[in-house]
């Protein structure tokens, strides 16, 4: 019997009210509180391989033998479950000391795999035997209250942990099965303290100006696009709390809640019962909202809903996977949402995109380019290198945020609200003469703040 299934055996024991007597390889005996139940049985089957013994018991020898086990010494049971526990503790330092946001278990054909997303960037962390590895997965699952005995399915949970510091830690974990197993990925959550105000994101003077004068407006919608980890959340976290004042009734749907926020009413939304985006937001638009925070539009119909909200009096802020201001405007439209009612709804659009920051202890002048096109930069742009230091990890601590904001202008609005084409809007994206991500980051380049090589790496090349 492998730690694995030994730590699921454990965890089995304790939903069912029962307790595990003997655990060989050849043979497996339980105790249960009367019969055993048909799930219990299913669960076993599928964790054990090797003969199931089953003791009908009454409550009160149950309770009898727990009595006197529990001031026995530790079993070897006892000492796997207590290996895998500072397993996982030590892990989990590891990556608060390098400021991980993400932890990937990965099982392969010899072992499990695994990896820290650091600043953006995986990285070998550490390899660990097939059994560590299940087990660990296996008490992580048991963190999370998510069904060990079901490895053939994707499952999601959400748990919290004490930090030694005293700060209460949330993680979000994901298991997914694959040829050698179950892969795990844990997700470090953001804390309150880490939402910074709007003029921390890293927003150049012009643009912040934009957008401040956009969540002004008593109504309509404000969009942050990007890819997944690109710092939308935050961007749309900080925006609530510079307009977060007591006689705004503010409220959040979100899958999940990433930062709780005092004074703004936050709800969650459970798949599991079929509470999902359209439902809630339904839900709070009878909730007198002053601003609406909707966590993601995924769908047509939930986009139409923000639309119709935004031009009935509230100020909806969102998110969207695109690339950029431009292809929202497209994106919107392939969802079937009229022209007429996204022009005058549609108040701004921000693109946005995290790369690493250079390591200032560290970090060392490059190549100065002057062949980059006059459109992106003028003059001599002065490169940077990333070398590494005991301060840092492979040249670079922590990332900056690249932002691109288009204000919904006249002009603009009316060609949405008509429905023009493709060409004639970037032709009005074009004559506001506003700055891509490309320029934002050019100029993050030549401050010596990330590199041409980064920055190409997130966004890609507009030149070449």
């Amino acid at each position: 019997m492998s730690m694995a299934d030994a730590t699921m055996l454990h965890a089995l024991c304790q939903r069912y009210q029962a307790v595990l007597l003997e655990n060989h390889p050849d043979c497996v005996t339980i105790a249960t509180a009367g019969q055993a139940q048909d799930d219990l049985m299913e669960a076993l089957r599928f964790v054990c391989h090797a003969r199931i013994e089953v003791l009908s018991w009454s409550p009160g020898q149950i309770a009898a033998w727990r009595d006197k086990n529990d001031r026995i010494d530790p079993t070897p049971f006892d000492q796997e479950n207590l290996a895998t526990a500072a397993r996982l503790e030590r892990l989990l330092q590891l990556a608060l000391q390098h400021r991980a946001s993400d932890i990937h278990l990965e099982p392969q054909a010899d072992g499990f795999r695994v990896r820290l997303r650091i600043d953006g960037v995986l990285q070998i962390a550490s390899t660990l035997s097939l059994a560590s590895g299940h087990a660990l997965v296996a008490r992580l699952k048991v963190l999370a209250a998510l069904d060990i005995a079901e490895r053939r399915f994707p499952q999601d949970g959400q748990f919290s942990q004490q930090h030694d510091t005293g700060q209460n830690l949330s993680f979000r974990l994901s298991t997914l099965p694959t040829q050698y197993g179950e892969k795990a990925v844990l997700r470090l959550q953001q804390h309150a303290e880490q939402t910074d105000s709007l003029n921390r994101l890293g927003m150049s003077a012009p643009l912040l100006l934009h957008f401040q004068q956009a969540l002004n407006q008593p109504q309509g919608m404000i969009l942050v696009t990007g890819p997944t980890g690109s710092g939308k959340t935050l961007t749309l976290y900080s925006a609530l709390s510079w307009l977060n004042q007591p006689q705004r009734n503010i409220c959040s749907v979100e899958d999940p809640i990433e930062i709780p926020l005092p004074g703004i009413i936050q709800t969650q939304v459970n798949h599991k019962i079929d509470l999902g985006f359209r439902q809630v937001l339904r839900a709070l638009l009878r909730q007198d909202p002053d601003i609406i925070m909707l966590g993601e539009i995924r769908d047509a119909e939930t986009a139409a809903i923000a639309v119709n909200a935004a031009q009935t009096g509230h100020l909806v802020l969102s998110t969207l996977h695109t690339n950029s201001t431009l292809e929202t405007l497209v994106r919107l439209r392939q969802m079937g949402l009229p022209g007429y009612q996204l022009g005058p709804a549609l108040k701004m659009v921000i693109a946005q995109r995290l790369v690493r920051r250079l390591c200032p202890y560290c970090r060392q002048t490059g190549e100065r380019l002057d062949n980059l096109p006059a459109t992106l930069w003028s003059g001599t742009l002065q490169n940077w290198l990333a070398t590494g230091c005991d301060r840092c990890f492979s040249g670079f601590y922590g990332r900056l945020a690249l932002f691109e904001v288009l204000p919904i202008s006249q002009p603009l609005q009316a060609a949405i609200a008509s429905d023009a084409s493709q060409q004639q809007l970037q032709s009005l994206v074009a004559e506001q003469n506003l700055s891509r991500l490309f320029s934002e980051g050019l100029q993050a380049v030549n401050r010596g703040d990330t590199t041409l090589e980064e920055l190409k790496r997130v966004t890609g090349s507009y030149y070449e």
